[in-house]
């Protein structure tokens, strides 16, 4: 019915990719050598090759697209290339309704795609009001629950679950599995459980998701009892039972299990790819082992951007502020575009090592070069910066331009420095109210505020800070920290 408008487009398309190939344009269209070592140019335009294109052309202007199976054919290719291509073709189908299998690429397509999986529900709906005999089939609902999953769609996901009971997947593996995961994602892990122990069937996919559903739901322990409930029936794990197996062990900061299983997965010589070597990395460097942390990182052939925000973070964590710069400096180097976790964790970097003016060149690229919007945690970073250096004034005028109220964690750091510093002129009695307002239940909030009241000399202040703890029965907790003794050694002599 819209053919000729898709032909047109597909045409002009093809057109346009060969002219502004031979013309040598950069842009959209890229050049490049075929692997065929014959010397030809092939031509691509957002993942199409120019072969393709014309593929498509010919397919449309001989209306051979009518054909349902080269119709889903050139559905599945569109879709692995542009998810806005495959959408122009299925919405101008010569086949009213077109065939299941477009509906379920495009599904498909939707539901992977990282700013749209909300499209996947959507056509999910369409597909429904179609036809009568147009009917979702297993290979359908995996996908929309997924995407229910990604938008934490629960209420939507559950409706979902119910029709695919009622056509009759309740036993198929990959609509559970989906389930499992999607359940977990929503906070929800009671539902995953229920439909674990209802399958009659279990496989690896099955223990993995519901091993991450636990963790994703901070039940860590549970995981774990799953992961020994899964080696007692005999079901290998693999890599994506470890990432959340390592995620776990992170959480409980349970290091000697985390290495028992980093010494398996070496010992059956399992690929080592870029999640789980991420997931091996946060775990030595969120428990202290930073040689192990940056043998890990050394490892990683490919590293992601979170690679490398783990190790910048694991510096800054122990006061390693100029090697955290250095790293952060080479990551840019090899073209990875640091975010706004990346700039969290070098910023707090610059605070916790007192580094001023690079802290504040990179807050600067941050939202000049990068258009990043700060966050409370960049403002935080910032605020407690020029709070260790000293500077009260900058970090109260940081705090006052800040376009969303301060937290309890930005107030006190600014509150304490201007204790530390002896620089009462800039604190403002309306910030030290906030912060009683925000926490009114930590006795280390009044404690500061009656301190930094009687350096003022406010001493009616202090008397009524101190009896609203009274009134409350707030007491300041002490400080504590763990130490790992080594073993048979002897803490007070020092063995």
């Amino acid at each position: 019915m819209g053919t000729p408008v898709v032909a047109s487009m597909a045409a002009s398309t093809a057109e346009e990719a060969g002219a502004s190939s031979r013309r040598g344009e950069q842009g959209v269209f890229d050049t490049g050598r075929s692997s065929g070592g014959g010397g030809e140019i092939t031509w691509t335009i957002h993942g199409f090759s120019h072969e393709t294109l014309q593929l498509h052309c010919l397919l449309l202007k001989t209306s051979l697209d009518h054909h349902e199976y080269l119709f889903t054919q050139l559905m599945l290719s569109a879709a692995s290339a542009s998810i806005h291509h495959a959408r122009k073709l299925f919405d101008y189908s010569p086949i009213a309704p077109p065939p299941l299998f477009a509906w379920n690429t495009l599904i498909k397509a939707y539901s992977k795609n990282s700013t749209s999986p909300i499209e996947s529900v959507k056509l999910f709906a369409e597909l429904l009001r179609a036809s009568d005999e147009l009917k979702p089939n297993n290979f359908t609902y995996p996908f929309v629950i997924k995407a229910c999953g990604r938008c934490s769609l629960l209420g939507v996901g559950g409706s979902v679950h119910s029709m695919a009971l009622k056509a009759g997947f309740g036993s198929d593996s990959h609509v559970n599995n989906t389930l499992l995961t999607m359940y977990g994602g929503c906070g929800v892990v009671e539902f995953a459980r229920r439909v674990f122990d209802e399958m009659c069937e279990r496989d690896v996919v099955t223990w993995s998701s519901m091993i991450a559903s636990y963790v994703d739901c901070n039940l860590d322990l549970d995981a774990l009892r799953v992961f020994k409930d899964m080696i007692m029936v005999n079901e290998t794990p693999n890599l994506v039972t470890f990432v959340s197996l390592l995620s776990a062990c992170t959480n409980l900061l349970n290091i000697r299990l985390g290495k028992s299983i980093h010494s398996y997965i070496l010992i059956n010589g399992m690929e080592f790819h870029v999640g789980l070597g991420t997931v091996l990395l946060n775990m030595y460097a969120k428990s202290g082992h930073l040689e192990e942390a940056f043998h890990i990182f050394n490892s990683i052939s490919e590293k992601n951007l979170q690679s490398w925000t783990v190790m910048i973070s694991c510096l800054a964590d122990y006061g390693h502020g100029e090697e955290a710069l250095s790293l952060f400096t080479r990551m840019e180097e090899i073209g990875l575009c640091p975010d706004s976790v990346s700039f969290s964790a070098i910023l707090s970097a610059c605070s916790h090592k007192g580094l001023l003016r690079e802290g504040q060149k990179l807050f600067d690229k941050m939202v000049n070069v990068y258009n990043i919007m700060p966050t409370m945690e960049h403002y935080g970073c910032m605020v407690d910066l020029f709070g260790r250096a000293g500077k009260i004034e900058e970090a109260y005028e940081i705090i006052m331009s800040m376009p969303m109220r301060p937290n309890s964690v930005v107030l006190r750091s600014y509150i304490s420095a201007c204790k530390h510093h002896g620089r009462v002129l800039y604190l403002d009695d309306h910030l030290m109210k906030l912060l009683l307002k925000l926490e009114p239940d930590i006795g280390a909030n009044y404690v500061l505020a009656a301190t930094v009241s009687s350096s003022t000399g406010y001493w009616n202040g202090v008397d009524k800070v101190r009896n609203n703890m009274k009134i409350k029965g707030l007491k300041k907790v002490p400080g504590y920290s763990w130490v790992q003794a080594p073993l048979g050694g002897d803490l007070r002599s020092g063995q």
